[in-house]
């Protein structure tokens, strides 16, 4: 499963570079989209993803087991929680800054945009 999972964030990550590579802003926005997806899911995958009960212990009597037995590592899921949520705010102010010099310029091809610019 991980090695499927590194073999995806590996595609995004190529797809991703290669949108962002392209003179369209709106396949800039794409690119910039999969590659933060991709490395949420790299993180994912480093983490080892598997079936592990959650890392919550009912009782008292449990929580003495708590060391040998194997749970789930809350981190990796708190760290990409909080990045798909950085990636969020990221994506929303590059779609206003492409639309706004949408607006601006008439076209999305950023060798024009760089030419109105002069």
């Amino acid at each position: 499963m991980t090695l499927l999972l590194a073999l995806t964030s590996g595609g995004l990550f190529a797809a991703g570079w290669y949108l962002m590579m392209r003179p369209s802003a709106v396949k800039l926005v794409l690119g910039v989209a999969l590659v933060s997806h991709a490395a949420n899911l790299a993180v994912f995958a480093a983490a080892g993803a598997g079936r592990q009960p959650p890392p919550l212990l009912a009782s008292e009597g449990v929580a003495a087991l708590a060391g040998s037995l194997p749970v789930a590592d809350p981190v990796p899921q708190a760290l990409v929680l909080t990045a798909i949520v950085i990636g969020f705010g990221v994506l929303a102010f590059t779609l206003v800054l492409v639309h706004r010099a949408y607006q601006t310029v008439g076209s999305d091809d950023l060798e024009e945009m760089e030419s109105a610019d002069r």
